[in-house]
């Protein structure tokens, strides 16, 4: 069976592969096109499967928002260039996998990646990608909260989408300035914070932190209760850092007023009842290439 210069652009249409891997396809399933779409997912697969273990530390941060079924979704996808990301083809999987999370509300990666976009899974579109752009690409994490018709929610994505943070919180009297609710969003990106308030932080957090500053001032001689005091006050400090509400609005003027005092100021019933961030590359350790070293290998 021959082919003609259209069955190789719709062959390449209908997979992503390269002009030379959809012409050598059709060549070995001797011009069959069901046949070297099965070659070209072979061959994708193959190549996902040496590529999976690269490093993929860059990507973006998408989401969905949908205001009506009160439904927020977050989700990173990694590659290995910054190059990549700016493809319409990358952003197109990080967004129908942000859609997806939110309609569809998988219970993992591994059970958003059978989720179907039109007629493929989002596995197969992920190999497609890998075989056609020749890097690591994946969904690595996701988040997905909702709310009640008493409370609101608000995102933040900072520029290149490296990094978005989102706040839910009860506003019963509708007082919150949407402005107001994306800079504290946009606060939580900046500072990072690790809880909401400090009666969020576990007990044995604190007990382990109470330990380590005990065993650090074990050679200071102070009467116990005094030692008592001075670890109260390490760890209050330390909460005071790690708890959204206690730290300094990054948006205050005078850098003096803490998050819950800017709510507070303009209504006591305003409550944040949860945050979430994401960041690219966040807890992926990154290859270090030396390229002395490897003109070094290449001169041998």
């Amino acid at each position: 069976m021959t082919f003609t210069a259209n069955d190789v652009k719709s062959l390449r249409e209908r997979t992503g592969a390269g002009m030379m891997d959809c012409k050598k396809a059709l060549t070995e399933s001797q011009g069959n096109v069901d046949d070297a779409i099965e070659i070209l997912r072979k061959q994708g697969l193959a190549s996902a499967s040496k590529k999976a273990g690269r490093v993929a530390a860059e990507g973006m941060i998408a989401h969905q928002l949908d205001a009506k079924a009160r439904t927020l979704a977050m989700v990173e996808v990694n590659c290995e260039t910054d190059f990549v990301v700016k493809t319409p083809e990358f952003s197109k999987l990080a967004d129908d996998a942000a859609q997806l999370i939110a309609t569809q509300n998988p219970a993992d990666v591994a059970a958003l990646l059978q989720l179907k976009v039109a007629d493929q899974t989002v596995e197969a579109i992920q190999v497609a990608l890998v075989a056609k752009i020749g890097e690591n690409i994946g969904v690595r994490r996701f988040l997905r909260t909702s709310w009640n018709d008493k409370q609101d929610c608000a995102i933040y994505t900072h520029t290149g989408s490296k990094i978005a943070a989102a706040i839910v919180y009860d506003d019963p009297n509708k007082k919150m300035p949407a402005e107001l609710a994306r800079d504290i969003a946009m606060h939580i990106t900046a500072m990072n914070p690790q809880y909401v308030r400090q009666s969020d932080v576990p007990a044995e957090f604190i007990a382990k932190e109470k330990e380590i500053s005990l065993a650090s001032m074990a050679d200071q001689k102070k009467p116990a209760e005094i030692m008592e005091k001075i670890v109260a006050g390490k760890i209050q400090k330390y909460l005071a850092d790690i708890c959204l509400e206690d730290q300094i609005f990054v948006k205050d003027l005078e850098g003096k007023r803490s998050v819950s005092k800017v709510l507070a100021a303009i209504d006591k019933d305003i409550r944040i009842t949860q945050m979430l961030r994401l960041q690219v590359g966040e807890g992926v350790e990154k290859k270090k290439e030396d390229f002395a070293e490897e003109v070094a290998k290449m001169m041998q």
